[in-house]
């Protein structure tokens, strides 16, 4: 059931995001996951129209917060006012109060505001003046970041990074890719067709169903294995949390529903290591002068990790 609805979806993107099927089997794997995105590319590579065309087809609401140096936490969770007609206070709800959220340049607010994010992201509750609201499921923030522009940006904090489940890079499309762009937004934008193909209780019976997808206890350990190298490689000064070893758990799970499956393979966790694992270490500042990238080292480390194999 997994399986077929996945593909629904990922046959509904498709019509308005062109090739990509990795891409949005990825973002597919956060929302069974319910788990964060963190979108890091150049502007015009479809990041927006990616978490428009996912939160259509789901079924889910949607709104977009363009994060800027003066917005302000109560911008993102609401505030209290006082009504005057009918002399009490009154919510009035935030962007935040969503199914999905596009939280667009999310390194352009200030540290405040960044942290708003936090509760949201982690406990699925805001606080507002002491009341604490719990948000609707399934509940998914997309947060994008330009890597190239950095002036007038403040960098997200350990904190806030790793409360993303993943991050994504997504690329420029191939030469075929680009002309097919050409000629199916030549007449009009197929967003604006574009209809859902399920509903969030579904998405809810499917997150439900991906927990019961069996993991066999040398992958469990394997993927233990591969986050704990992680904090005793030579090159990394902080490695990835217990918080990350969730991650790939879930995913492993997640991907391999997505995929057809009702079992974790070892390959399904190397193939989402670097998503899951890349964002949440830090190297230390020698290895960064040799010019060495995060993505090298979790490379490494999947690749010197003994994989499980059966007997």
């Amino acid at each position: 059931m997994i399986a077929e609805t996945a593909q629904r979806i990922r046959e509904n993107v498709q019509r308005v995001i062109v090739g990509k099927e990795e891409l949005i089997n990825l973002v597919l794997t956060a929302v069974l996951s319910e788990g964060h995105i963190l979108l890091e590319d150049v502007p015009g590579t479809g990041k927006t129209t990616l978490a428009k065309a996912m939160a259509v087809s789901l079924g889910c609401t949607f709104r977009r917060i363009q994060f800027t140096p003066d917005l302000l936490p109560s911008d993102v969770t609401g505030i209290n006012f006082f009504n005057q007609k009918r002399q009490e206070f009154e919510y009035r709800p935030g962007p935040i109060l969503s199914q999905i959220v596009l939280a667009d340049e999310i390194n352009r607010a200030t540290p405040r505001t960044q942290s708003a994010l936090l509760e949201a992201m982690q406990e699925r509750q805001i606080t507002v003046d002491l009341e604490t609201m719990r948000l609707p499921r399934p509940f998914l923030v997309i947060a994008t970041q330009n890597p190239i522009e950095l002036e007038g940006t403040f960098p997200l904090p350990e904190a806030q990074i790793d409360r993303f489940l993943m991050r994504i890079d997504i690329g420029y499309p191939t030469e075929d890719e680009e002309r097919t762009i050409l000629t199916r937004f030549r007449t009009e934008d197929p967003m604006e067709t574009l209809a859902p193909v399920t509903e969030p209780d579904t998405v809810m019976n499917m997150i439900r169903a991906v927990r019961e997808v069996r993991v066999e206890q040398s992958v469990h350990d394997y993927i233990v294995e591969v986050i704990r190298t992680t904090r005793q490689h030579q090159e990394v000064d902080l490695g990835a949390s217990p918080r990350a070893t969730m991650a790939l758990y879930r995913t492993s799970q997640a991907w391999a529903a997505v995929m057809g499956r009702d079992f974790v393979l070892p390959d399904d966790v190397k193939k989402l290591a670097p998503y899951v694992i890349t964002h949440r270490i830090m190297l230390s500042p020698q290895v960064r002068l040799r010019g060495r990238k995060p993505e090298e080292i979790v490379s490494d480390i999947v690749n010197t990790v003994p994989v499980p194999v059966e007997a």
